[in-house]
């Protein structure tokens, strides 16, 4: 993006440098890498920097209405709602394709999530592109005035909120063999949160509890990192619902799961969020179906999203209000490698803490990271990049002024 710093970073880039640079992110965890960890990270301009916080902005104003609120209610299945709704998610995730058109690069809005991160990763993944490549001092990932010191403490502040991390789970199915695994040993080296397998907690009465070196601890907050697409797929077994009343804190509510997703795609009008519509509202068959993507409502990671939509391939989905058409984006090539121009897709990673969280003072969503894939496919997800170099998951570094 920035040519003189694109230029100097593929000159100094060097295979043995980039190998030792896994080995130390693999050193720094309890989980090993699970997902690829691009070779370059992404330097912004101003110009691009400014328009990924407009077009935020101008998304989540929409998203604090009243008219969302009605909106988004029947969004929750009946199957998976949980009691004890957060007035507001406290994760905000807004997932932007770079494109182009005749004004240059634009974001365009793919996806979006009332759902956790990679938040630790990301910082210590940031700390050691700085260890082992040449990052500019004046440049950061962070926003809002934030620091690698000062955004760790701010996560773990939210998190925790001066409770005790023993009696504070990372829910999760099976959480060693995920993808995201990498974060969930992160999670606990910053914040003793323990990573806690959804079939192994006990229920009694109302209360949770996990065993710990062989005794049982209570449970009384949640980080919930729970699909509950995922839990339905693999038929998960566990001794509690997620509609009992339990006597716990969610940290990140599970409804909002559902709420901040693909069901709010129809409800969004921006320059920078491209047209989409339900299957059954008023449904017909557009003409121009090369022209649309298809994607499920709930699945995570681009499980079930279709690229080349055809008139057949609706017809056999029964279940069509689970389903949304969303218009076509064209990602632009964007960052020059050695083998070739690469794509991008930059999640803004939003906390909208809540009223008497310890240590925080904002009570607005504010915009505090960032996490990018890159890739040549026809999406940024593993399965679209398989094997090839200087794809997969990065940061993006942008000048301090932001």
């Amino acid at each position: 993006m920035v040519p003189v710093l694109r230029e100097r970073y593929n000159a100094a880039f060097s295979r043995k440098n980039y190998e030792a640079f896994l080995n130390d992110l693999n050193k720094s965890k309890i989980f090993s890498l699970a997902l690829p960890i691009s070779e370059t990270p992404l330097f912004l301009t101003d110009d691009l920097t400014e328009k990924l916080i407009d077009a935020s902005n101008k998304i989540i104003a929409q998203m604090q209405t009243d008219e969302f609120k009605k909106y988004s209610e029947p969004a929750v299945p009946e199957m998976f709602f949980v009691p004890n709704e957060d007035e507001h998610p406290l994760f905000f995730l807004l997932d932007f394709a770079v494109c182009r058109n005749e004004k240059g690069f634009i974001p365009m809005l793919i996806e979006m999530q009332g759902f956790p991160s990679h938040f630790f990763f990301m910082s210590l993944l940031e700390e050691k592109y700085r260890d082992y490549f040449p990052i500019p001092e004046n440049l950061t990932t962070y926003f809002s005035g934030l620091n690698r010191s000062s955004y760790r403490d701010l996560m773990k502040n939210i998190l925790l909120d001066g409770s005790d991390p023993e009696n504070t789970i990372l829910l999760e199915v099976e959480p060693e063999k995920q993808k995201s695994r990498a974060e969930f040993g992160c999670t606990l080296e910053s914040t003793g949160i323990t990573p806690v397998n959804l079939s192994s907690v006990i229920k009694r009465k109302n209360k949770l509890y996990y065993k710990k070196n062989g005794k049982e601890i209570p449970v009384h907050k949640i980080y919930n990192r729970v699909i509950q697409d995922e839990v339905v797929r693999k038929n998960v077994q566990f001794n509690f619902k997620f509609t009992d009343a339990l006597d716990i804190k969610w940290i990140g509510h599970p409804n909002w799961f559902f709420k901040i997703s693909k069901y709010s795609l129809p409800f969004l009008k921006s320059e920078f969020v491209p047209p989409a519509f339900f299957l059954n509202n008023n449904f017909s068959i557009p003409d121009d179906l090369e022209n649309y993507v298809l994607k499920p409502l709930f699945s995570y990671s681009g499980q079930g999203v279709e690229i080349d939509v055809s008139k057949e391939m609706i017809e056999r989905i029964t279940n069509k209000s689970d389903y949304i058409l969303q218009k076509k984006i064209e990602y632009s090539p964007l960052v020059l490698t050695p083998d070739g121009f690469l794509k991008a897709e930059i999640r803004m990673i939003y906390i909208w803490p809540f009223r008497g969280t310890k240590g925080v003072k904002i009570y607005e969503p504010f915009l505090v990271n960032n996490l990018v894939r890159m890739g040549k496919g026809k999406m940024m997800g593993i399965d679209f990049n398989r094997n090839q170099t200087w794809a997969g998951m990065t940061a993006a570094y942008h000048a301090l002024t932001f």
